[in-house]
């Protein structure tokens, strides 16, 4: 474990298992969402309403998987289909005002465990962080084509 590279990928698969260590405690701590819904809600908070073209074309994932989760996020009430607003045959999905809410709760819980975490940072610290993990990003997005908007 010598190489720079050979530690980012240790810390990255630790970095994976924590998330997916605070997603198990879900709705026992007061998280509302899993993690595809999460994701997919932010989409929609960032982007506006897709239809399940433009989510496959976004994740890239197939259609029968992204069909499951916006079948998931219908039923509990998180996301409406509605006509294309630009009159396209498609219809497109659309973040609810309880989906609006669940996102907002559990982006606050993230912010607050993050905030614990990183309480003993100076904000200088923080700052050099976010934009290291923004590059990062950016980084896999560019190779991988698909570009994530951002605030």
């Amino acid at each position: 474990m010598d190489k720079p590279t050979h530690l980012i990928e240790f810390e990255t698969m630790l970095l994976g298992r924590h998330g997916i260590l605070l997603n198990t405690r879900s709705r026992r701590d007061g998280w509302q969402l899993d993690r595809s819904a999460y994701v997919l809600l932010s989409r929609l908070q960032m982007d506006g309403p897709m239809s399940i073209g433009q989510l496959r074309e976004a994740f890239g994932l197939d259609t029968s998987t992204l069909n499951r989760q916006t079948a998931a996020m219908l039923r509990a009430g998180l996301v409406e289909r509605i006509p294309d607003p630009e009159g396209g045959m498609a219809r497109k999905f659309r973040i609810t005002a309880d989906g609006e809410a669940s996102l907002d709760a559990d982006r606050a819980t993230n912010i607050s465990g993050l905030e614990k975490v990183l309480s003993d940072w100076t904000p200088d610290e923080v700052a050099e962080f976010a934009a290291i993990l923004n590059r990062f990003n950016r980084d896999i997005e560019r190779l991988d084509g698909r570009p994530w908007p951002r605030p």
